[in-house]
């Protein structure tokens, strides 16, 4: 479901193209309104538009999600712990409106592998790498290690 910008709303504060992971969301330089510069390459993450505080971004559903011509629109509300999806349709008879909880939590809550890691470094949040990415593909020290490295052995095709 790629997104699309209501110009009207749009101020142009950047916020969907700070947060894009595909880098699509641009904003036009005559203009200063944000748009997707490329639809067919959404990641359909729906970040651009719960960033939005002007309630600018909606996105174009599949026809087996929602009838031909509505919009979807998500907003997330902290103070409540819900997003809501209101799916509006062209007639504006026939709208929907679902709430999900939002299920991510602030650092350490409810993650027991994250319990005891202390949280990130300035560094390590700047850096390209996941959390604990070089420790658990084991390149911490700098090598490359192999399976029979770390001690692990082949017995029928599978290694123990």
């Amino acid at each position: 479901m790629p997104t699309f910008v209501y110009m009207t709303r749009c101020d142009g504060c950047g916020h969907c193209v700070d947060i894009c992971p595909s880098d699509i969301m641009h904003i036009d330089p005559t203009y200063r309104r944000a748009y997707n510069i490329e639809p067919n390459m959404c990641w359909e993450c729906y970040s651009c538009v719960k960033a939005c505080p002007h309630h600018a971004i909606d996105v174009r559903g599949y026809a087996d999600f929602a009838p031909l011509g509505h919009s979807v629109r998500v907003i997330r509300d902290e103070e409540k712990g819900v997003i809501a999806w209101r799916i509006k349709s062209r007639n504006g008879e026939n709208d929907l409106n679902l709430l999900a909880p939002i299920t991510t939590k602030p650092w350490r809550e409810h993650i027991p592998q994250l319990a005891d890691a202390p949280a990130p470094s300035q560094e390590m949040r700047d850096s390209q790498l996941l959390f604990n990415e070089p420790k658990y593909i084991r390149m911490d020290d700098g090598d490359i290690h192999t399976l029979e490295s770390n001690g692990l052995h082949m017995e029928k095709g599978v290694y123990y």
